[in-house]
């Protein structure tokens, strides 16, 4: 009985973070789905345009690292709830507005609203589910983002045949709204809050009744691990980056492919990313079920470490066999490794700063380790171009690939470090 009750929760908790973080993205991207519409009715030119979307961007990278330290402090359902409330609020108001001033500002409290959404979803998985079961779970509900990108703009033209696009952010909004309410309602932050045993023991009570085992923030922030984790993770998320904003303007101006190829190309990269992201969670989660979580090392470290490897692998041969002969195949074949090799690293750093942490601090762990993927990603921009710019994107590409190798290798040297993070109970030590 008590299984099935188990069974029931994960169900319904699921399948209302599936469905919120999906309305998380798809509202993310809204400006963007209806951006032709809106420059028919309003004069934006491209700094405009620009100046709106990085408003949404910093504010992000702000906020998912604020969040994921608040979702340690308190409930994750009403931050959750909370987030998506404000982003349908927002969306809604965007749709009453006729400024850049105001579509900037309010694209930046979107951007402010949609770090709220990732991190609970990270605290309320690791208290529902089995730690060899983490990773399937988690990669899973990242398809959510997947899945509002691919059909976002499908959506969104299907409605631009019957309303403006005015009505369409306020009925996307208000979904959000009323969605907000439901995932309120549905989602459970652990299993003793429906009367269910939880998964995760708590920390014992010391003598004035407080955790006596709880880690401190110092604790945390001294732990080796934590910054290994976070400079594989600069390194993996700023090269994939790369790829996808550079990837197709290296075929076209120094391969001389089509822009069809180019956009093929980055298509095959986002369906193997997809695959990657789901074989990465389960294939990790069979190690950690055959042999559990230790001190030192992690099962899911050989996994990553291949597809470190391979990301290397297939930028090398990016870089060095493609010409304006190439077979399309075998360029669409090198975006879908790549995608592969390079979102499944994506969605296993996220889980093992997740679970590698103390109970206590997992939201903050995965916020450092995200910030710094973020790091990452704006090293991937201007930088990155600008190597490109006094000498080619071939070189700029070549100094991506020997940053991934030289992670990999680094990484494979620090494998069996102690990757308990925080304090050690008094008998192991």
């Amino acid at each position: 009985m008590a299984g099935k009750s188990y069974g029931y929760y994960r169900f319904v908790i699921f399948a209302a973070m599936y469905v919120g973080y999906t309305l998380y993205y798809f509202n993310r991207k809204t400006f963007s789905f209806v951006m032709p519409s809106v420059m028919e009715e309003i004069d934006l030119d491209k700094d405009d345009l620009g100046l709106i979307t990085s408003s949404q961007s910093a504010a992000y990278a702000i906020s998912k690292f604020v969040s994921g330290v608040l979702s340690d402090q308190m409930s994750a359902r009403w931050l959750f709830s909370s987030g998506l409330l404000l982003v349908g609020v927002v969306n809604v108001v965007f749709s009453w507005s006729s400024t850049v001033a105001l579509f900037a500002g309010l694209w930046f409290l979107n951007g402010l609203a949609q770090g709220l959404g990732w991190p609970p979803c990270g605290k309320v998985l690791r208290k529902w589910f089995e730690p060899s079961q983490f990773g399937t779970w988690w990669a899973v509900l990242s398809t959510s983002m997947n899945l509002a990108g691919g059909l976002g703009p499908i959506v969104a033209a299907l409605m631009a045949l019957s309303y403006d696009w005015r009505t369409t952010l306020a009925l996307s909004g208000s979904v959000c709204v009323v969605t907000s309410v439901g995932c309120l309602l549905l989602i459970k932050n652990e299993p003793s809050d429906v009367g269910l045993p939880n998964i995760e023991p708590g920390p014992k009570k010391g003598k004035r009744g407080s955790p006596s085992e709880d880690s401190t923030l110092a604790e945390l922030l001294l732990s080796p691990y934590l910054w290994v984790l976070s400079t594989g993770y600069l390194v993996v998320f700023g090269v994939k980056t790369c790829c996808t904003d550079w990837g197709q303007l290296f075929l076209i101006q120094e391969r001389g492919q089509s822009t069809f190829v180019g956009s093929s190309y980055m298509s095959a990269l986002e369906v193997g990313g997809l695959v990657g992201s789901i074989a990465a969670g389960f294939l990790s989660d069979r190690a950690v079920a055959r042999v559990g979580l230790s001190q030192y090392g992690n099962p899911r470290h050989a996994l990553l470490l291949s597809m470190m490897a391979g990301m290397s692998a297939s930028m090398y041969l990016f870089r060095a066999t493609v010409t304006s002969s190439s077979p399309k195949l075998w360029i669409l074949i090198l975006g879908a490794v790549f995608g592969f090799c390079s979102y499944g690293p994506i969605a296993l750093f996220g889980v093992i700063a997740n679970e590698s942490a103390p109970s206590n601090l997992c939201g903050t762990s995965h916020a450092i380790v995200a910030l710094m993927a973020n790091v990452g990603g704006f090293l991937a921009g201007l930088p990155f171009s600008t190597i490109a710019k006094h000498y080619s994107w071939g070189t700029a590409f070549w100094v991506a690939e020997l940053m991934c190798a030289a992670s990999t290798v680094a990484f494979f040297f620090l494998r069996n470090i102690r990757t308990k993070m925080g304090r050690l109970p008094k008998k192991v030590d």
